[in-house]
């Protein structure tokens, strides 16, 4: 059985979920560790969540809780048990709990991987946001900003997109867009 568990720094998993973390996500796709520590013990938004099933570490979910969405920043599963459903299992967990429509940044489909990950989210229920463009801030200091694909899972029409870009710009990266 699935389980998603908040853990912080001093958790005997946390050692898998940063590993996981820097496995799975290019460096220019997630923040320094010492911040991404820094976050998880102390950030009130930000859940760092340990993914296990019938006790086992599979995989991590990190992700943002803000008034009127919630945010998925990273997730991933163990390369050893991906293909099992436990994925799917894991944001239908997330999207019963959460309550909220759910956002996250995926890659732009430019490869087969990148389609696939697109083509997974589809199945779970969120849409691409064509209409909206899109780019990642960098993550670091002199880093990247990188074009990406915005999905939502439970907007409902009318859903104040631009707020919540901001929102994620401001809380996420500590960039500020212009009104």
């Amino acid at each position: 059985m699935i389980k998603i568990e908040r853990i912080d720094t001093s958790s005997s998993h946390y050692g898998f979920v940063e590993r996981l973390l820097t496995d799975a996500f290019p460096e220019a796709e997630r923040r320094p560790a010492d911040r991404q520590r820094e976050y998880t013990d102390a950030n009130p938004r930000f859940r760092c969540c340990l993914v296990e099933n019938d006790g086992t570490p599979v995989g991590l979910l990190n992700y943002w809780t803000f008034d009127t969405f919630v945010y998925i920043e990273h997730f991933a599963t163990d390369p050893g048990v991906r293909g099992r459903g436990l994925g799917a299992q894991t944001l239908d967990l997330l999207k019963q709990s959460a309550r909220l429509p759910i956002i996250l940044e995926a890659e732009m489909p430019e490869d087969d991987l990148s389609r696939r990950r697109i083509a997974f989210y589809r199945r779970q229920g969120f849409d691409t946001l064509d209409s909206q463009e899109y780019v990642q801030p960098p993550y670091r200091t002199g880093g990247q900003s990188l074009p990406m694909k915005l999905m939502a899972y439970g907007l409902k029409p009318g859903a104040d997109i631009d707020a919540m870009v901001k929102t994620l710009h401001r809380e996420v990266y500590g960039v500020s867009l212009r009104d």
